[in-house]
């Protein structure tokens, strides 16, 4: 496949859609837990996840509602809507229900990119 809009990504599809699936608490990308320890996250390498295997678990969560997926997220009203327009094609969640650790958001915070927590139901 080849890349669109001058070199960006295309995040890994998961490989299956069972109990193993995981959502980054960051830009809420879904790829099974193997994926993100063998590949990180295609938005959010700044954490590191193919490196430190115990990130996978602090940046990911098994707890998420419904899943989309975006194949041009910058022409996708769905995309700019769950505010993941910018990021890399591929399957996301509608939402996640648990909060990015204080450690990581520092993390988020020192690399200058946007974390939105989620909205308290």
């Amino acid at each position: 496949m080849a890349n669109q809009g001058g070199g960006a990504a295309v995040a890994q599809i998961p490989t299956s859609f069972g109990h193993e699936l995981r959502a980054c608490l960051r830009c809420r990308l879904v790829k099974t837990y193997d994926q993100f320890r063998d590949s990180g996250c295609e938005n959010c390498p700044f954490f590191q996840m193919e490196e430190d295997h115990e990130r996978v678990v602090d940046c990911t969560t098994p707890n998420f509602t419904g899943i989309i997926s975006v194949m041009d997220p910058t022409r996708s009203w769905a995309a700019r809507w769950l505010r993941i327009g910018r990021f890399v094609p591929g399957c996301y969640t509608l939402a996640v229900s648990e909060a990015l650790p204080q450690d990581l958001q520092n993390i988020c915070e020192e690399e200058h990119v946007p974390y939105i927590p989620p909205k308290r139901v």
